[in-house]
């Protein structure tokens, strides 16, 4: 079971530190795409789109980083004071009842929507626009994906706690790169 964990940790921890770097060439792409439009009136579809793929990839591809470092929004009236155990039975709780089944319900109802997408090899509106919005969609999936396998994570974890086999990890913010 530790193999696993760490492997599913391991796995979103090095994606989320990857496409954390997206944020950075967003701002960048963005200064560019500012400059070129008022200093030299220059537009540039491609790159404005740029920065939506660059949004979803970031923030859908980092969720599951994010609930690794317990980064998500929980309602702390009742976890913040719980002892470590409820906290492992809140999470396992949560995992199961709550967590998976939504990680299902958006696969399961993103799948037709992406196979469309890449039936037709769906492209920008736009002709000088990025045409991989079927890749886009596919994000989705691999979303439902990356923030299923973190929930199995957790609660792999939770039951090693409730067991007396691991002690809870402290709550901290994510470290920066």
């Amino acid at each position: 079971m530790t193999r696993l964990i760490a492997l599913i940790d391991g796995l979103n921890n090095r994606i989320g530190r990857t496409v954390s770097w997206l944020a950075l060439i967003m701002v960048v792409v963005q200064f560019v795409i500012v400059v070129q439009r008022y200093v030299f009136g220059i537009g540039s579809i491609w790159m404005q789109e740029s920065i939506v793929y660059m949004h979803g990839f970031l923030f859908m591809l980092a969720a599951g980083y994010t609930l690794l470092h317990n980064g998500h929004v929980r309602v702390d009236v009742f976890y913040r004071e719980a002892t470590p155990r409820r906290k492992a039975m809140t999470d396992l709780f949560g995992v199961i009842f709550f967590l998976l089944p939504l990680c299902i319900a958006v696969a399961w109802l993103a799948w037709p929507y992406v196979s469309n997408s890449w039936a037709i090899f769906e492209g920008s509106k736009e002709t000088s626009g990025i045409h991989g919005v079927y890749l886009l969609k596919t994000v989705i999936i691999i979303f439902a994906g990356l923030v299923a396998l973190q929930g199995v994570s957790l609660a792999a974890h939770s039951v090693r706690i409730l067991m007396g086999h691991e002690e809870p990890s402290p709550e901290a913010p994510p470290e920066l790169m």
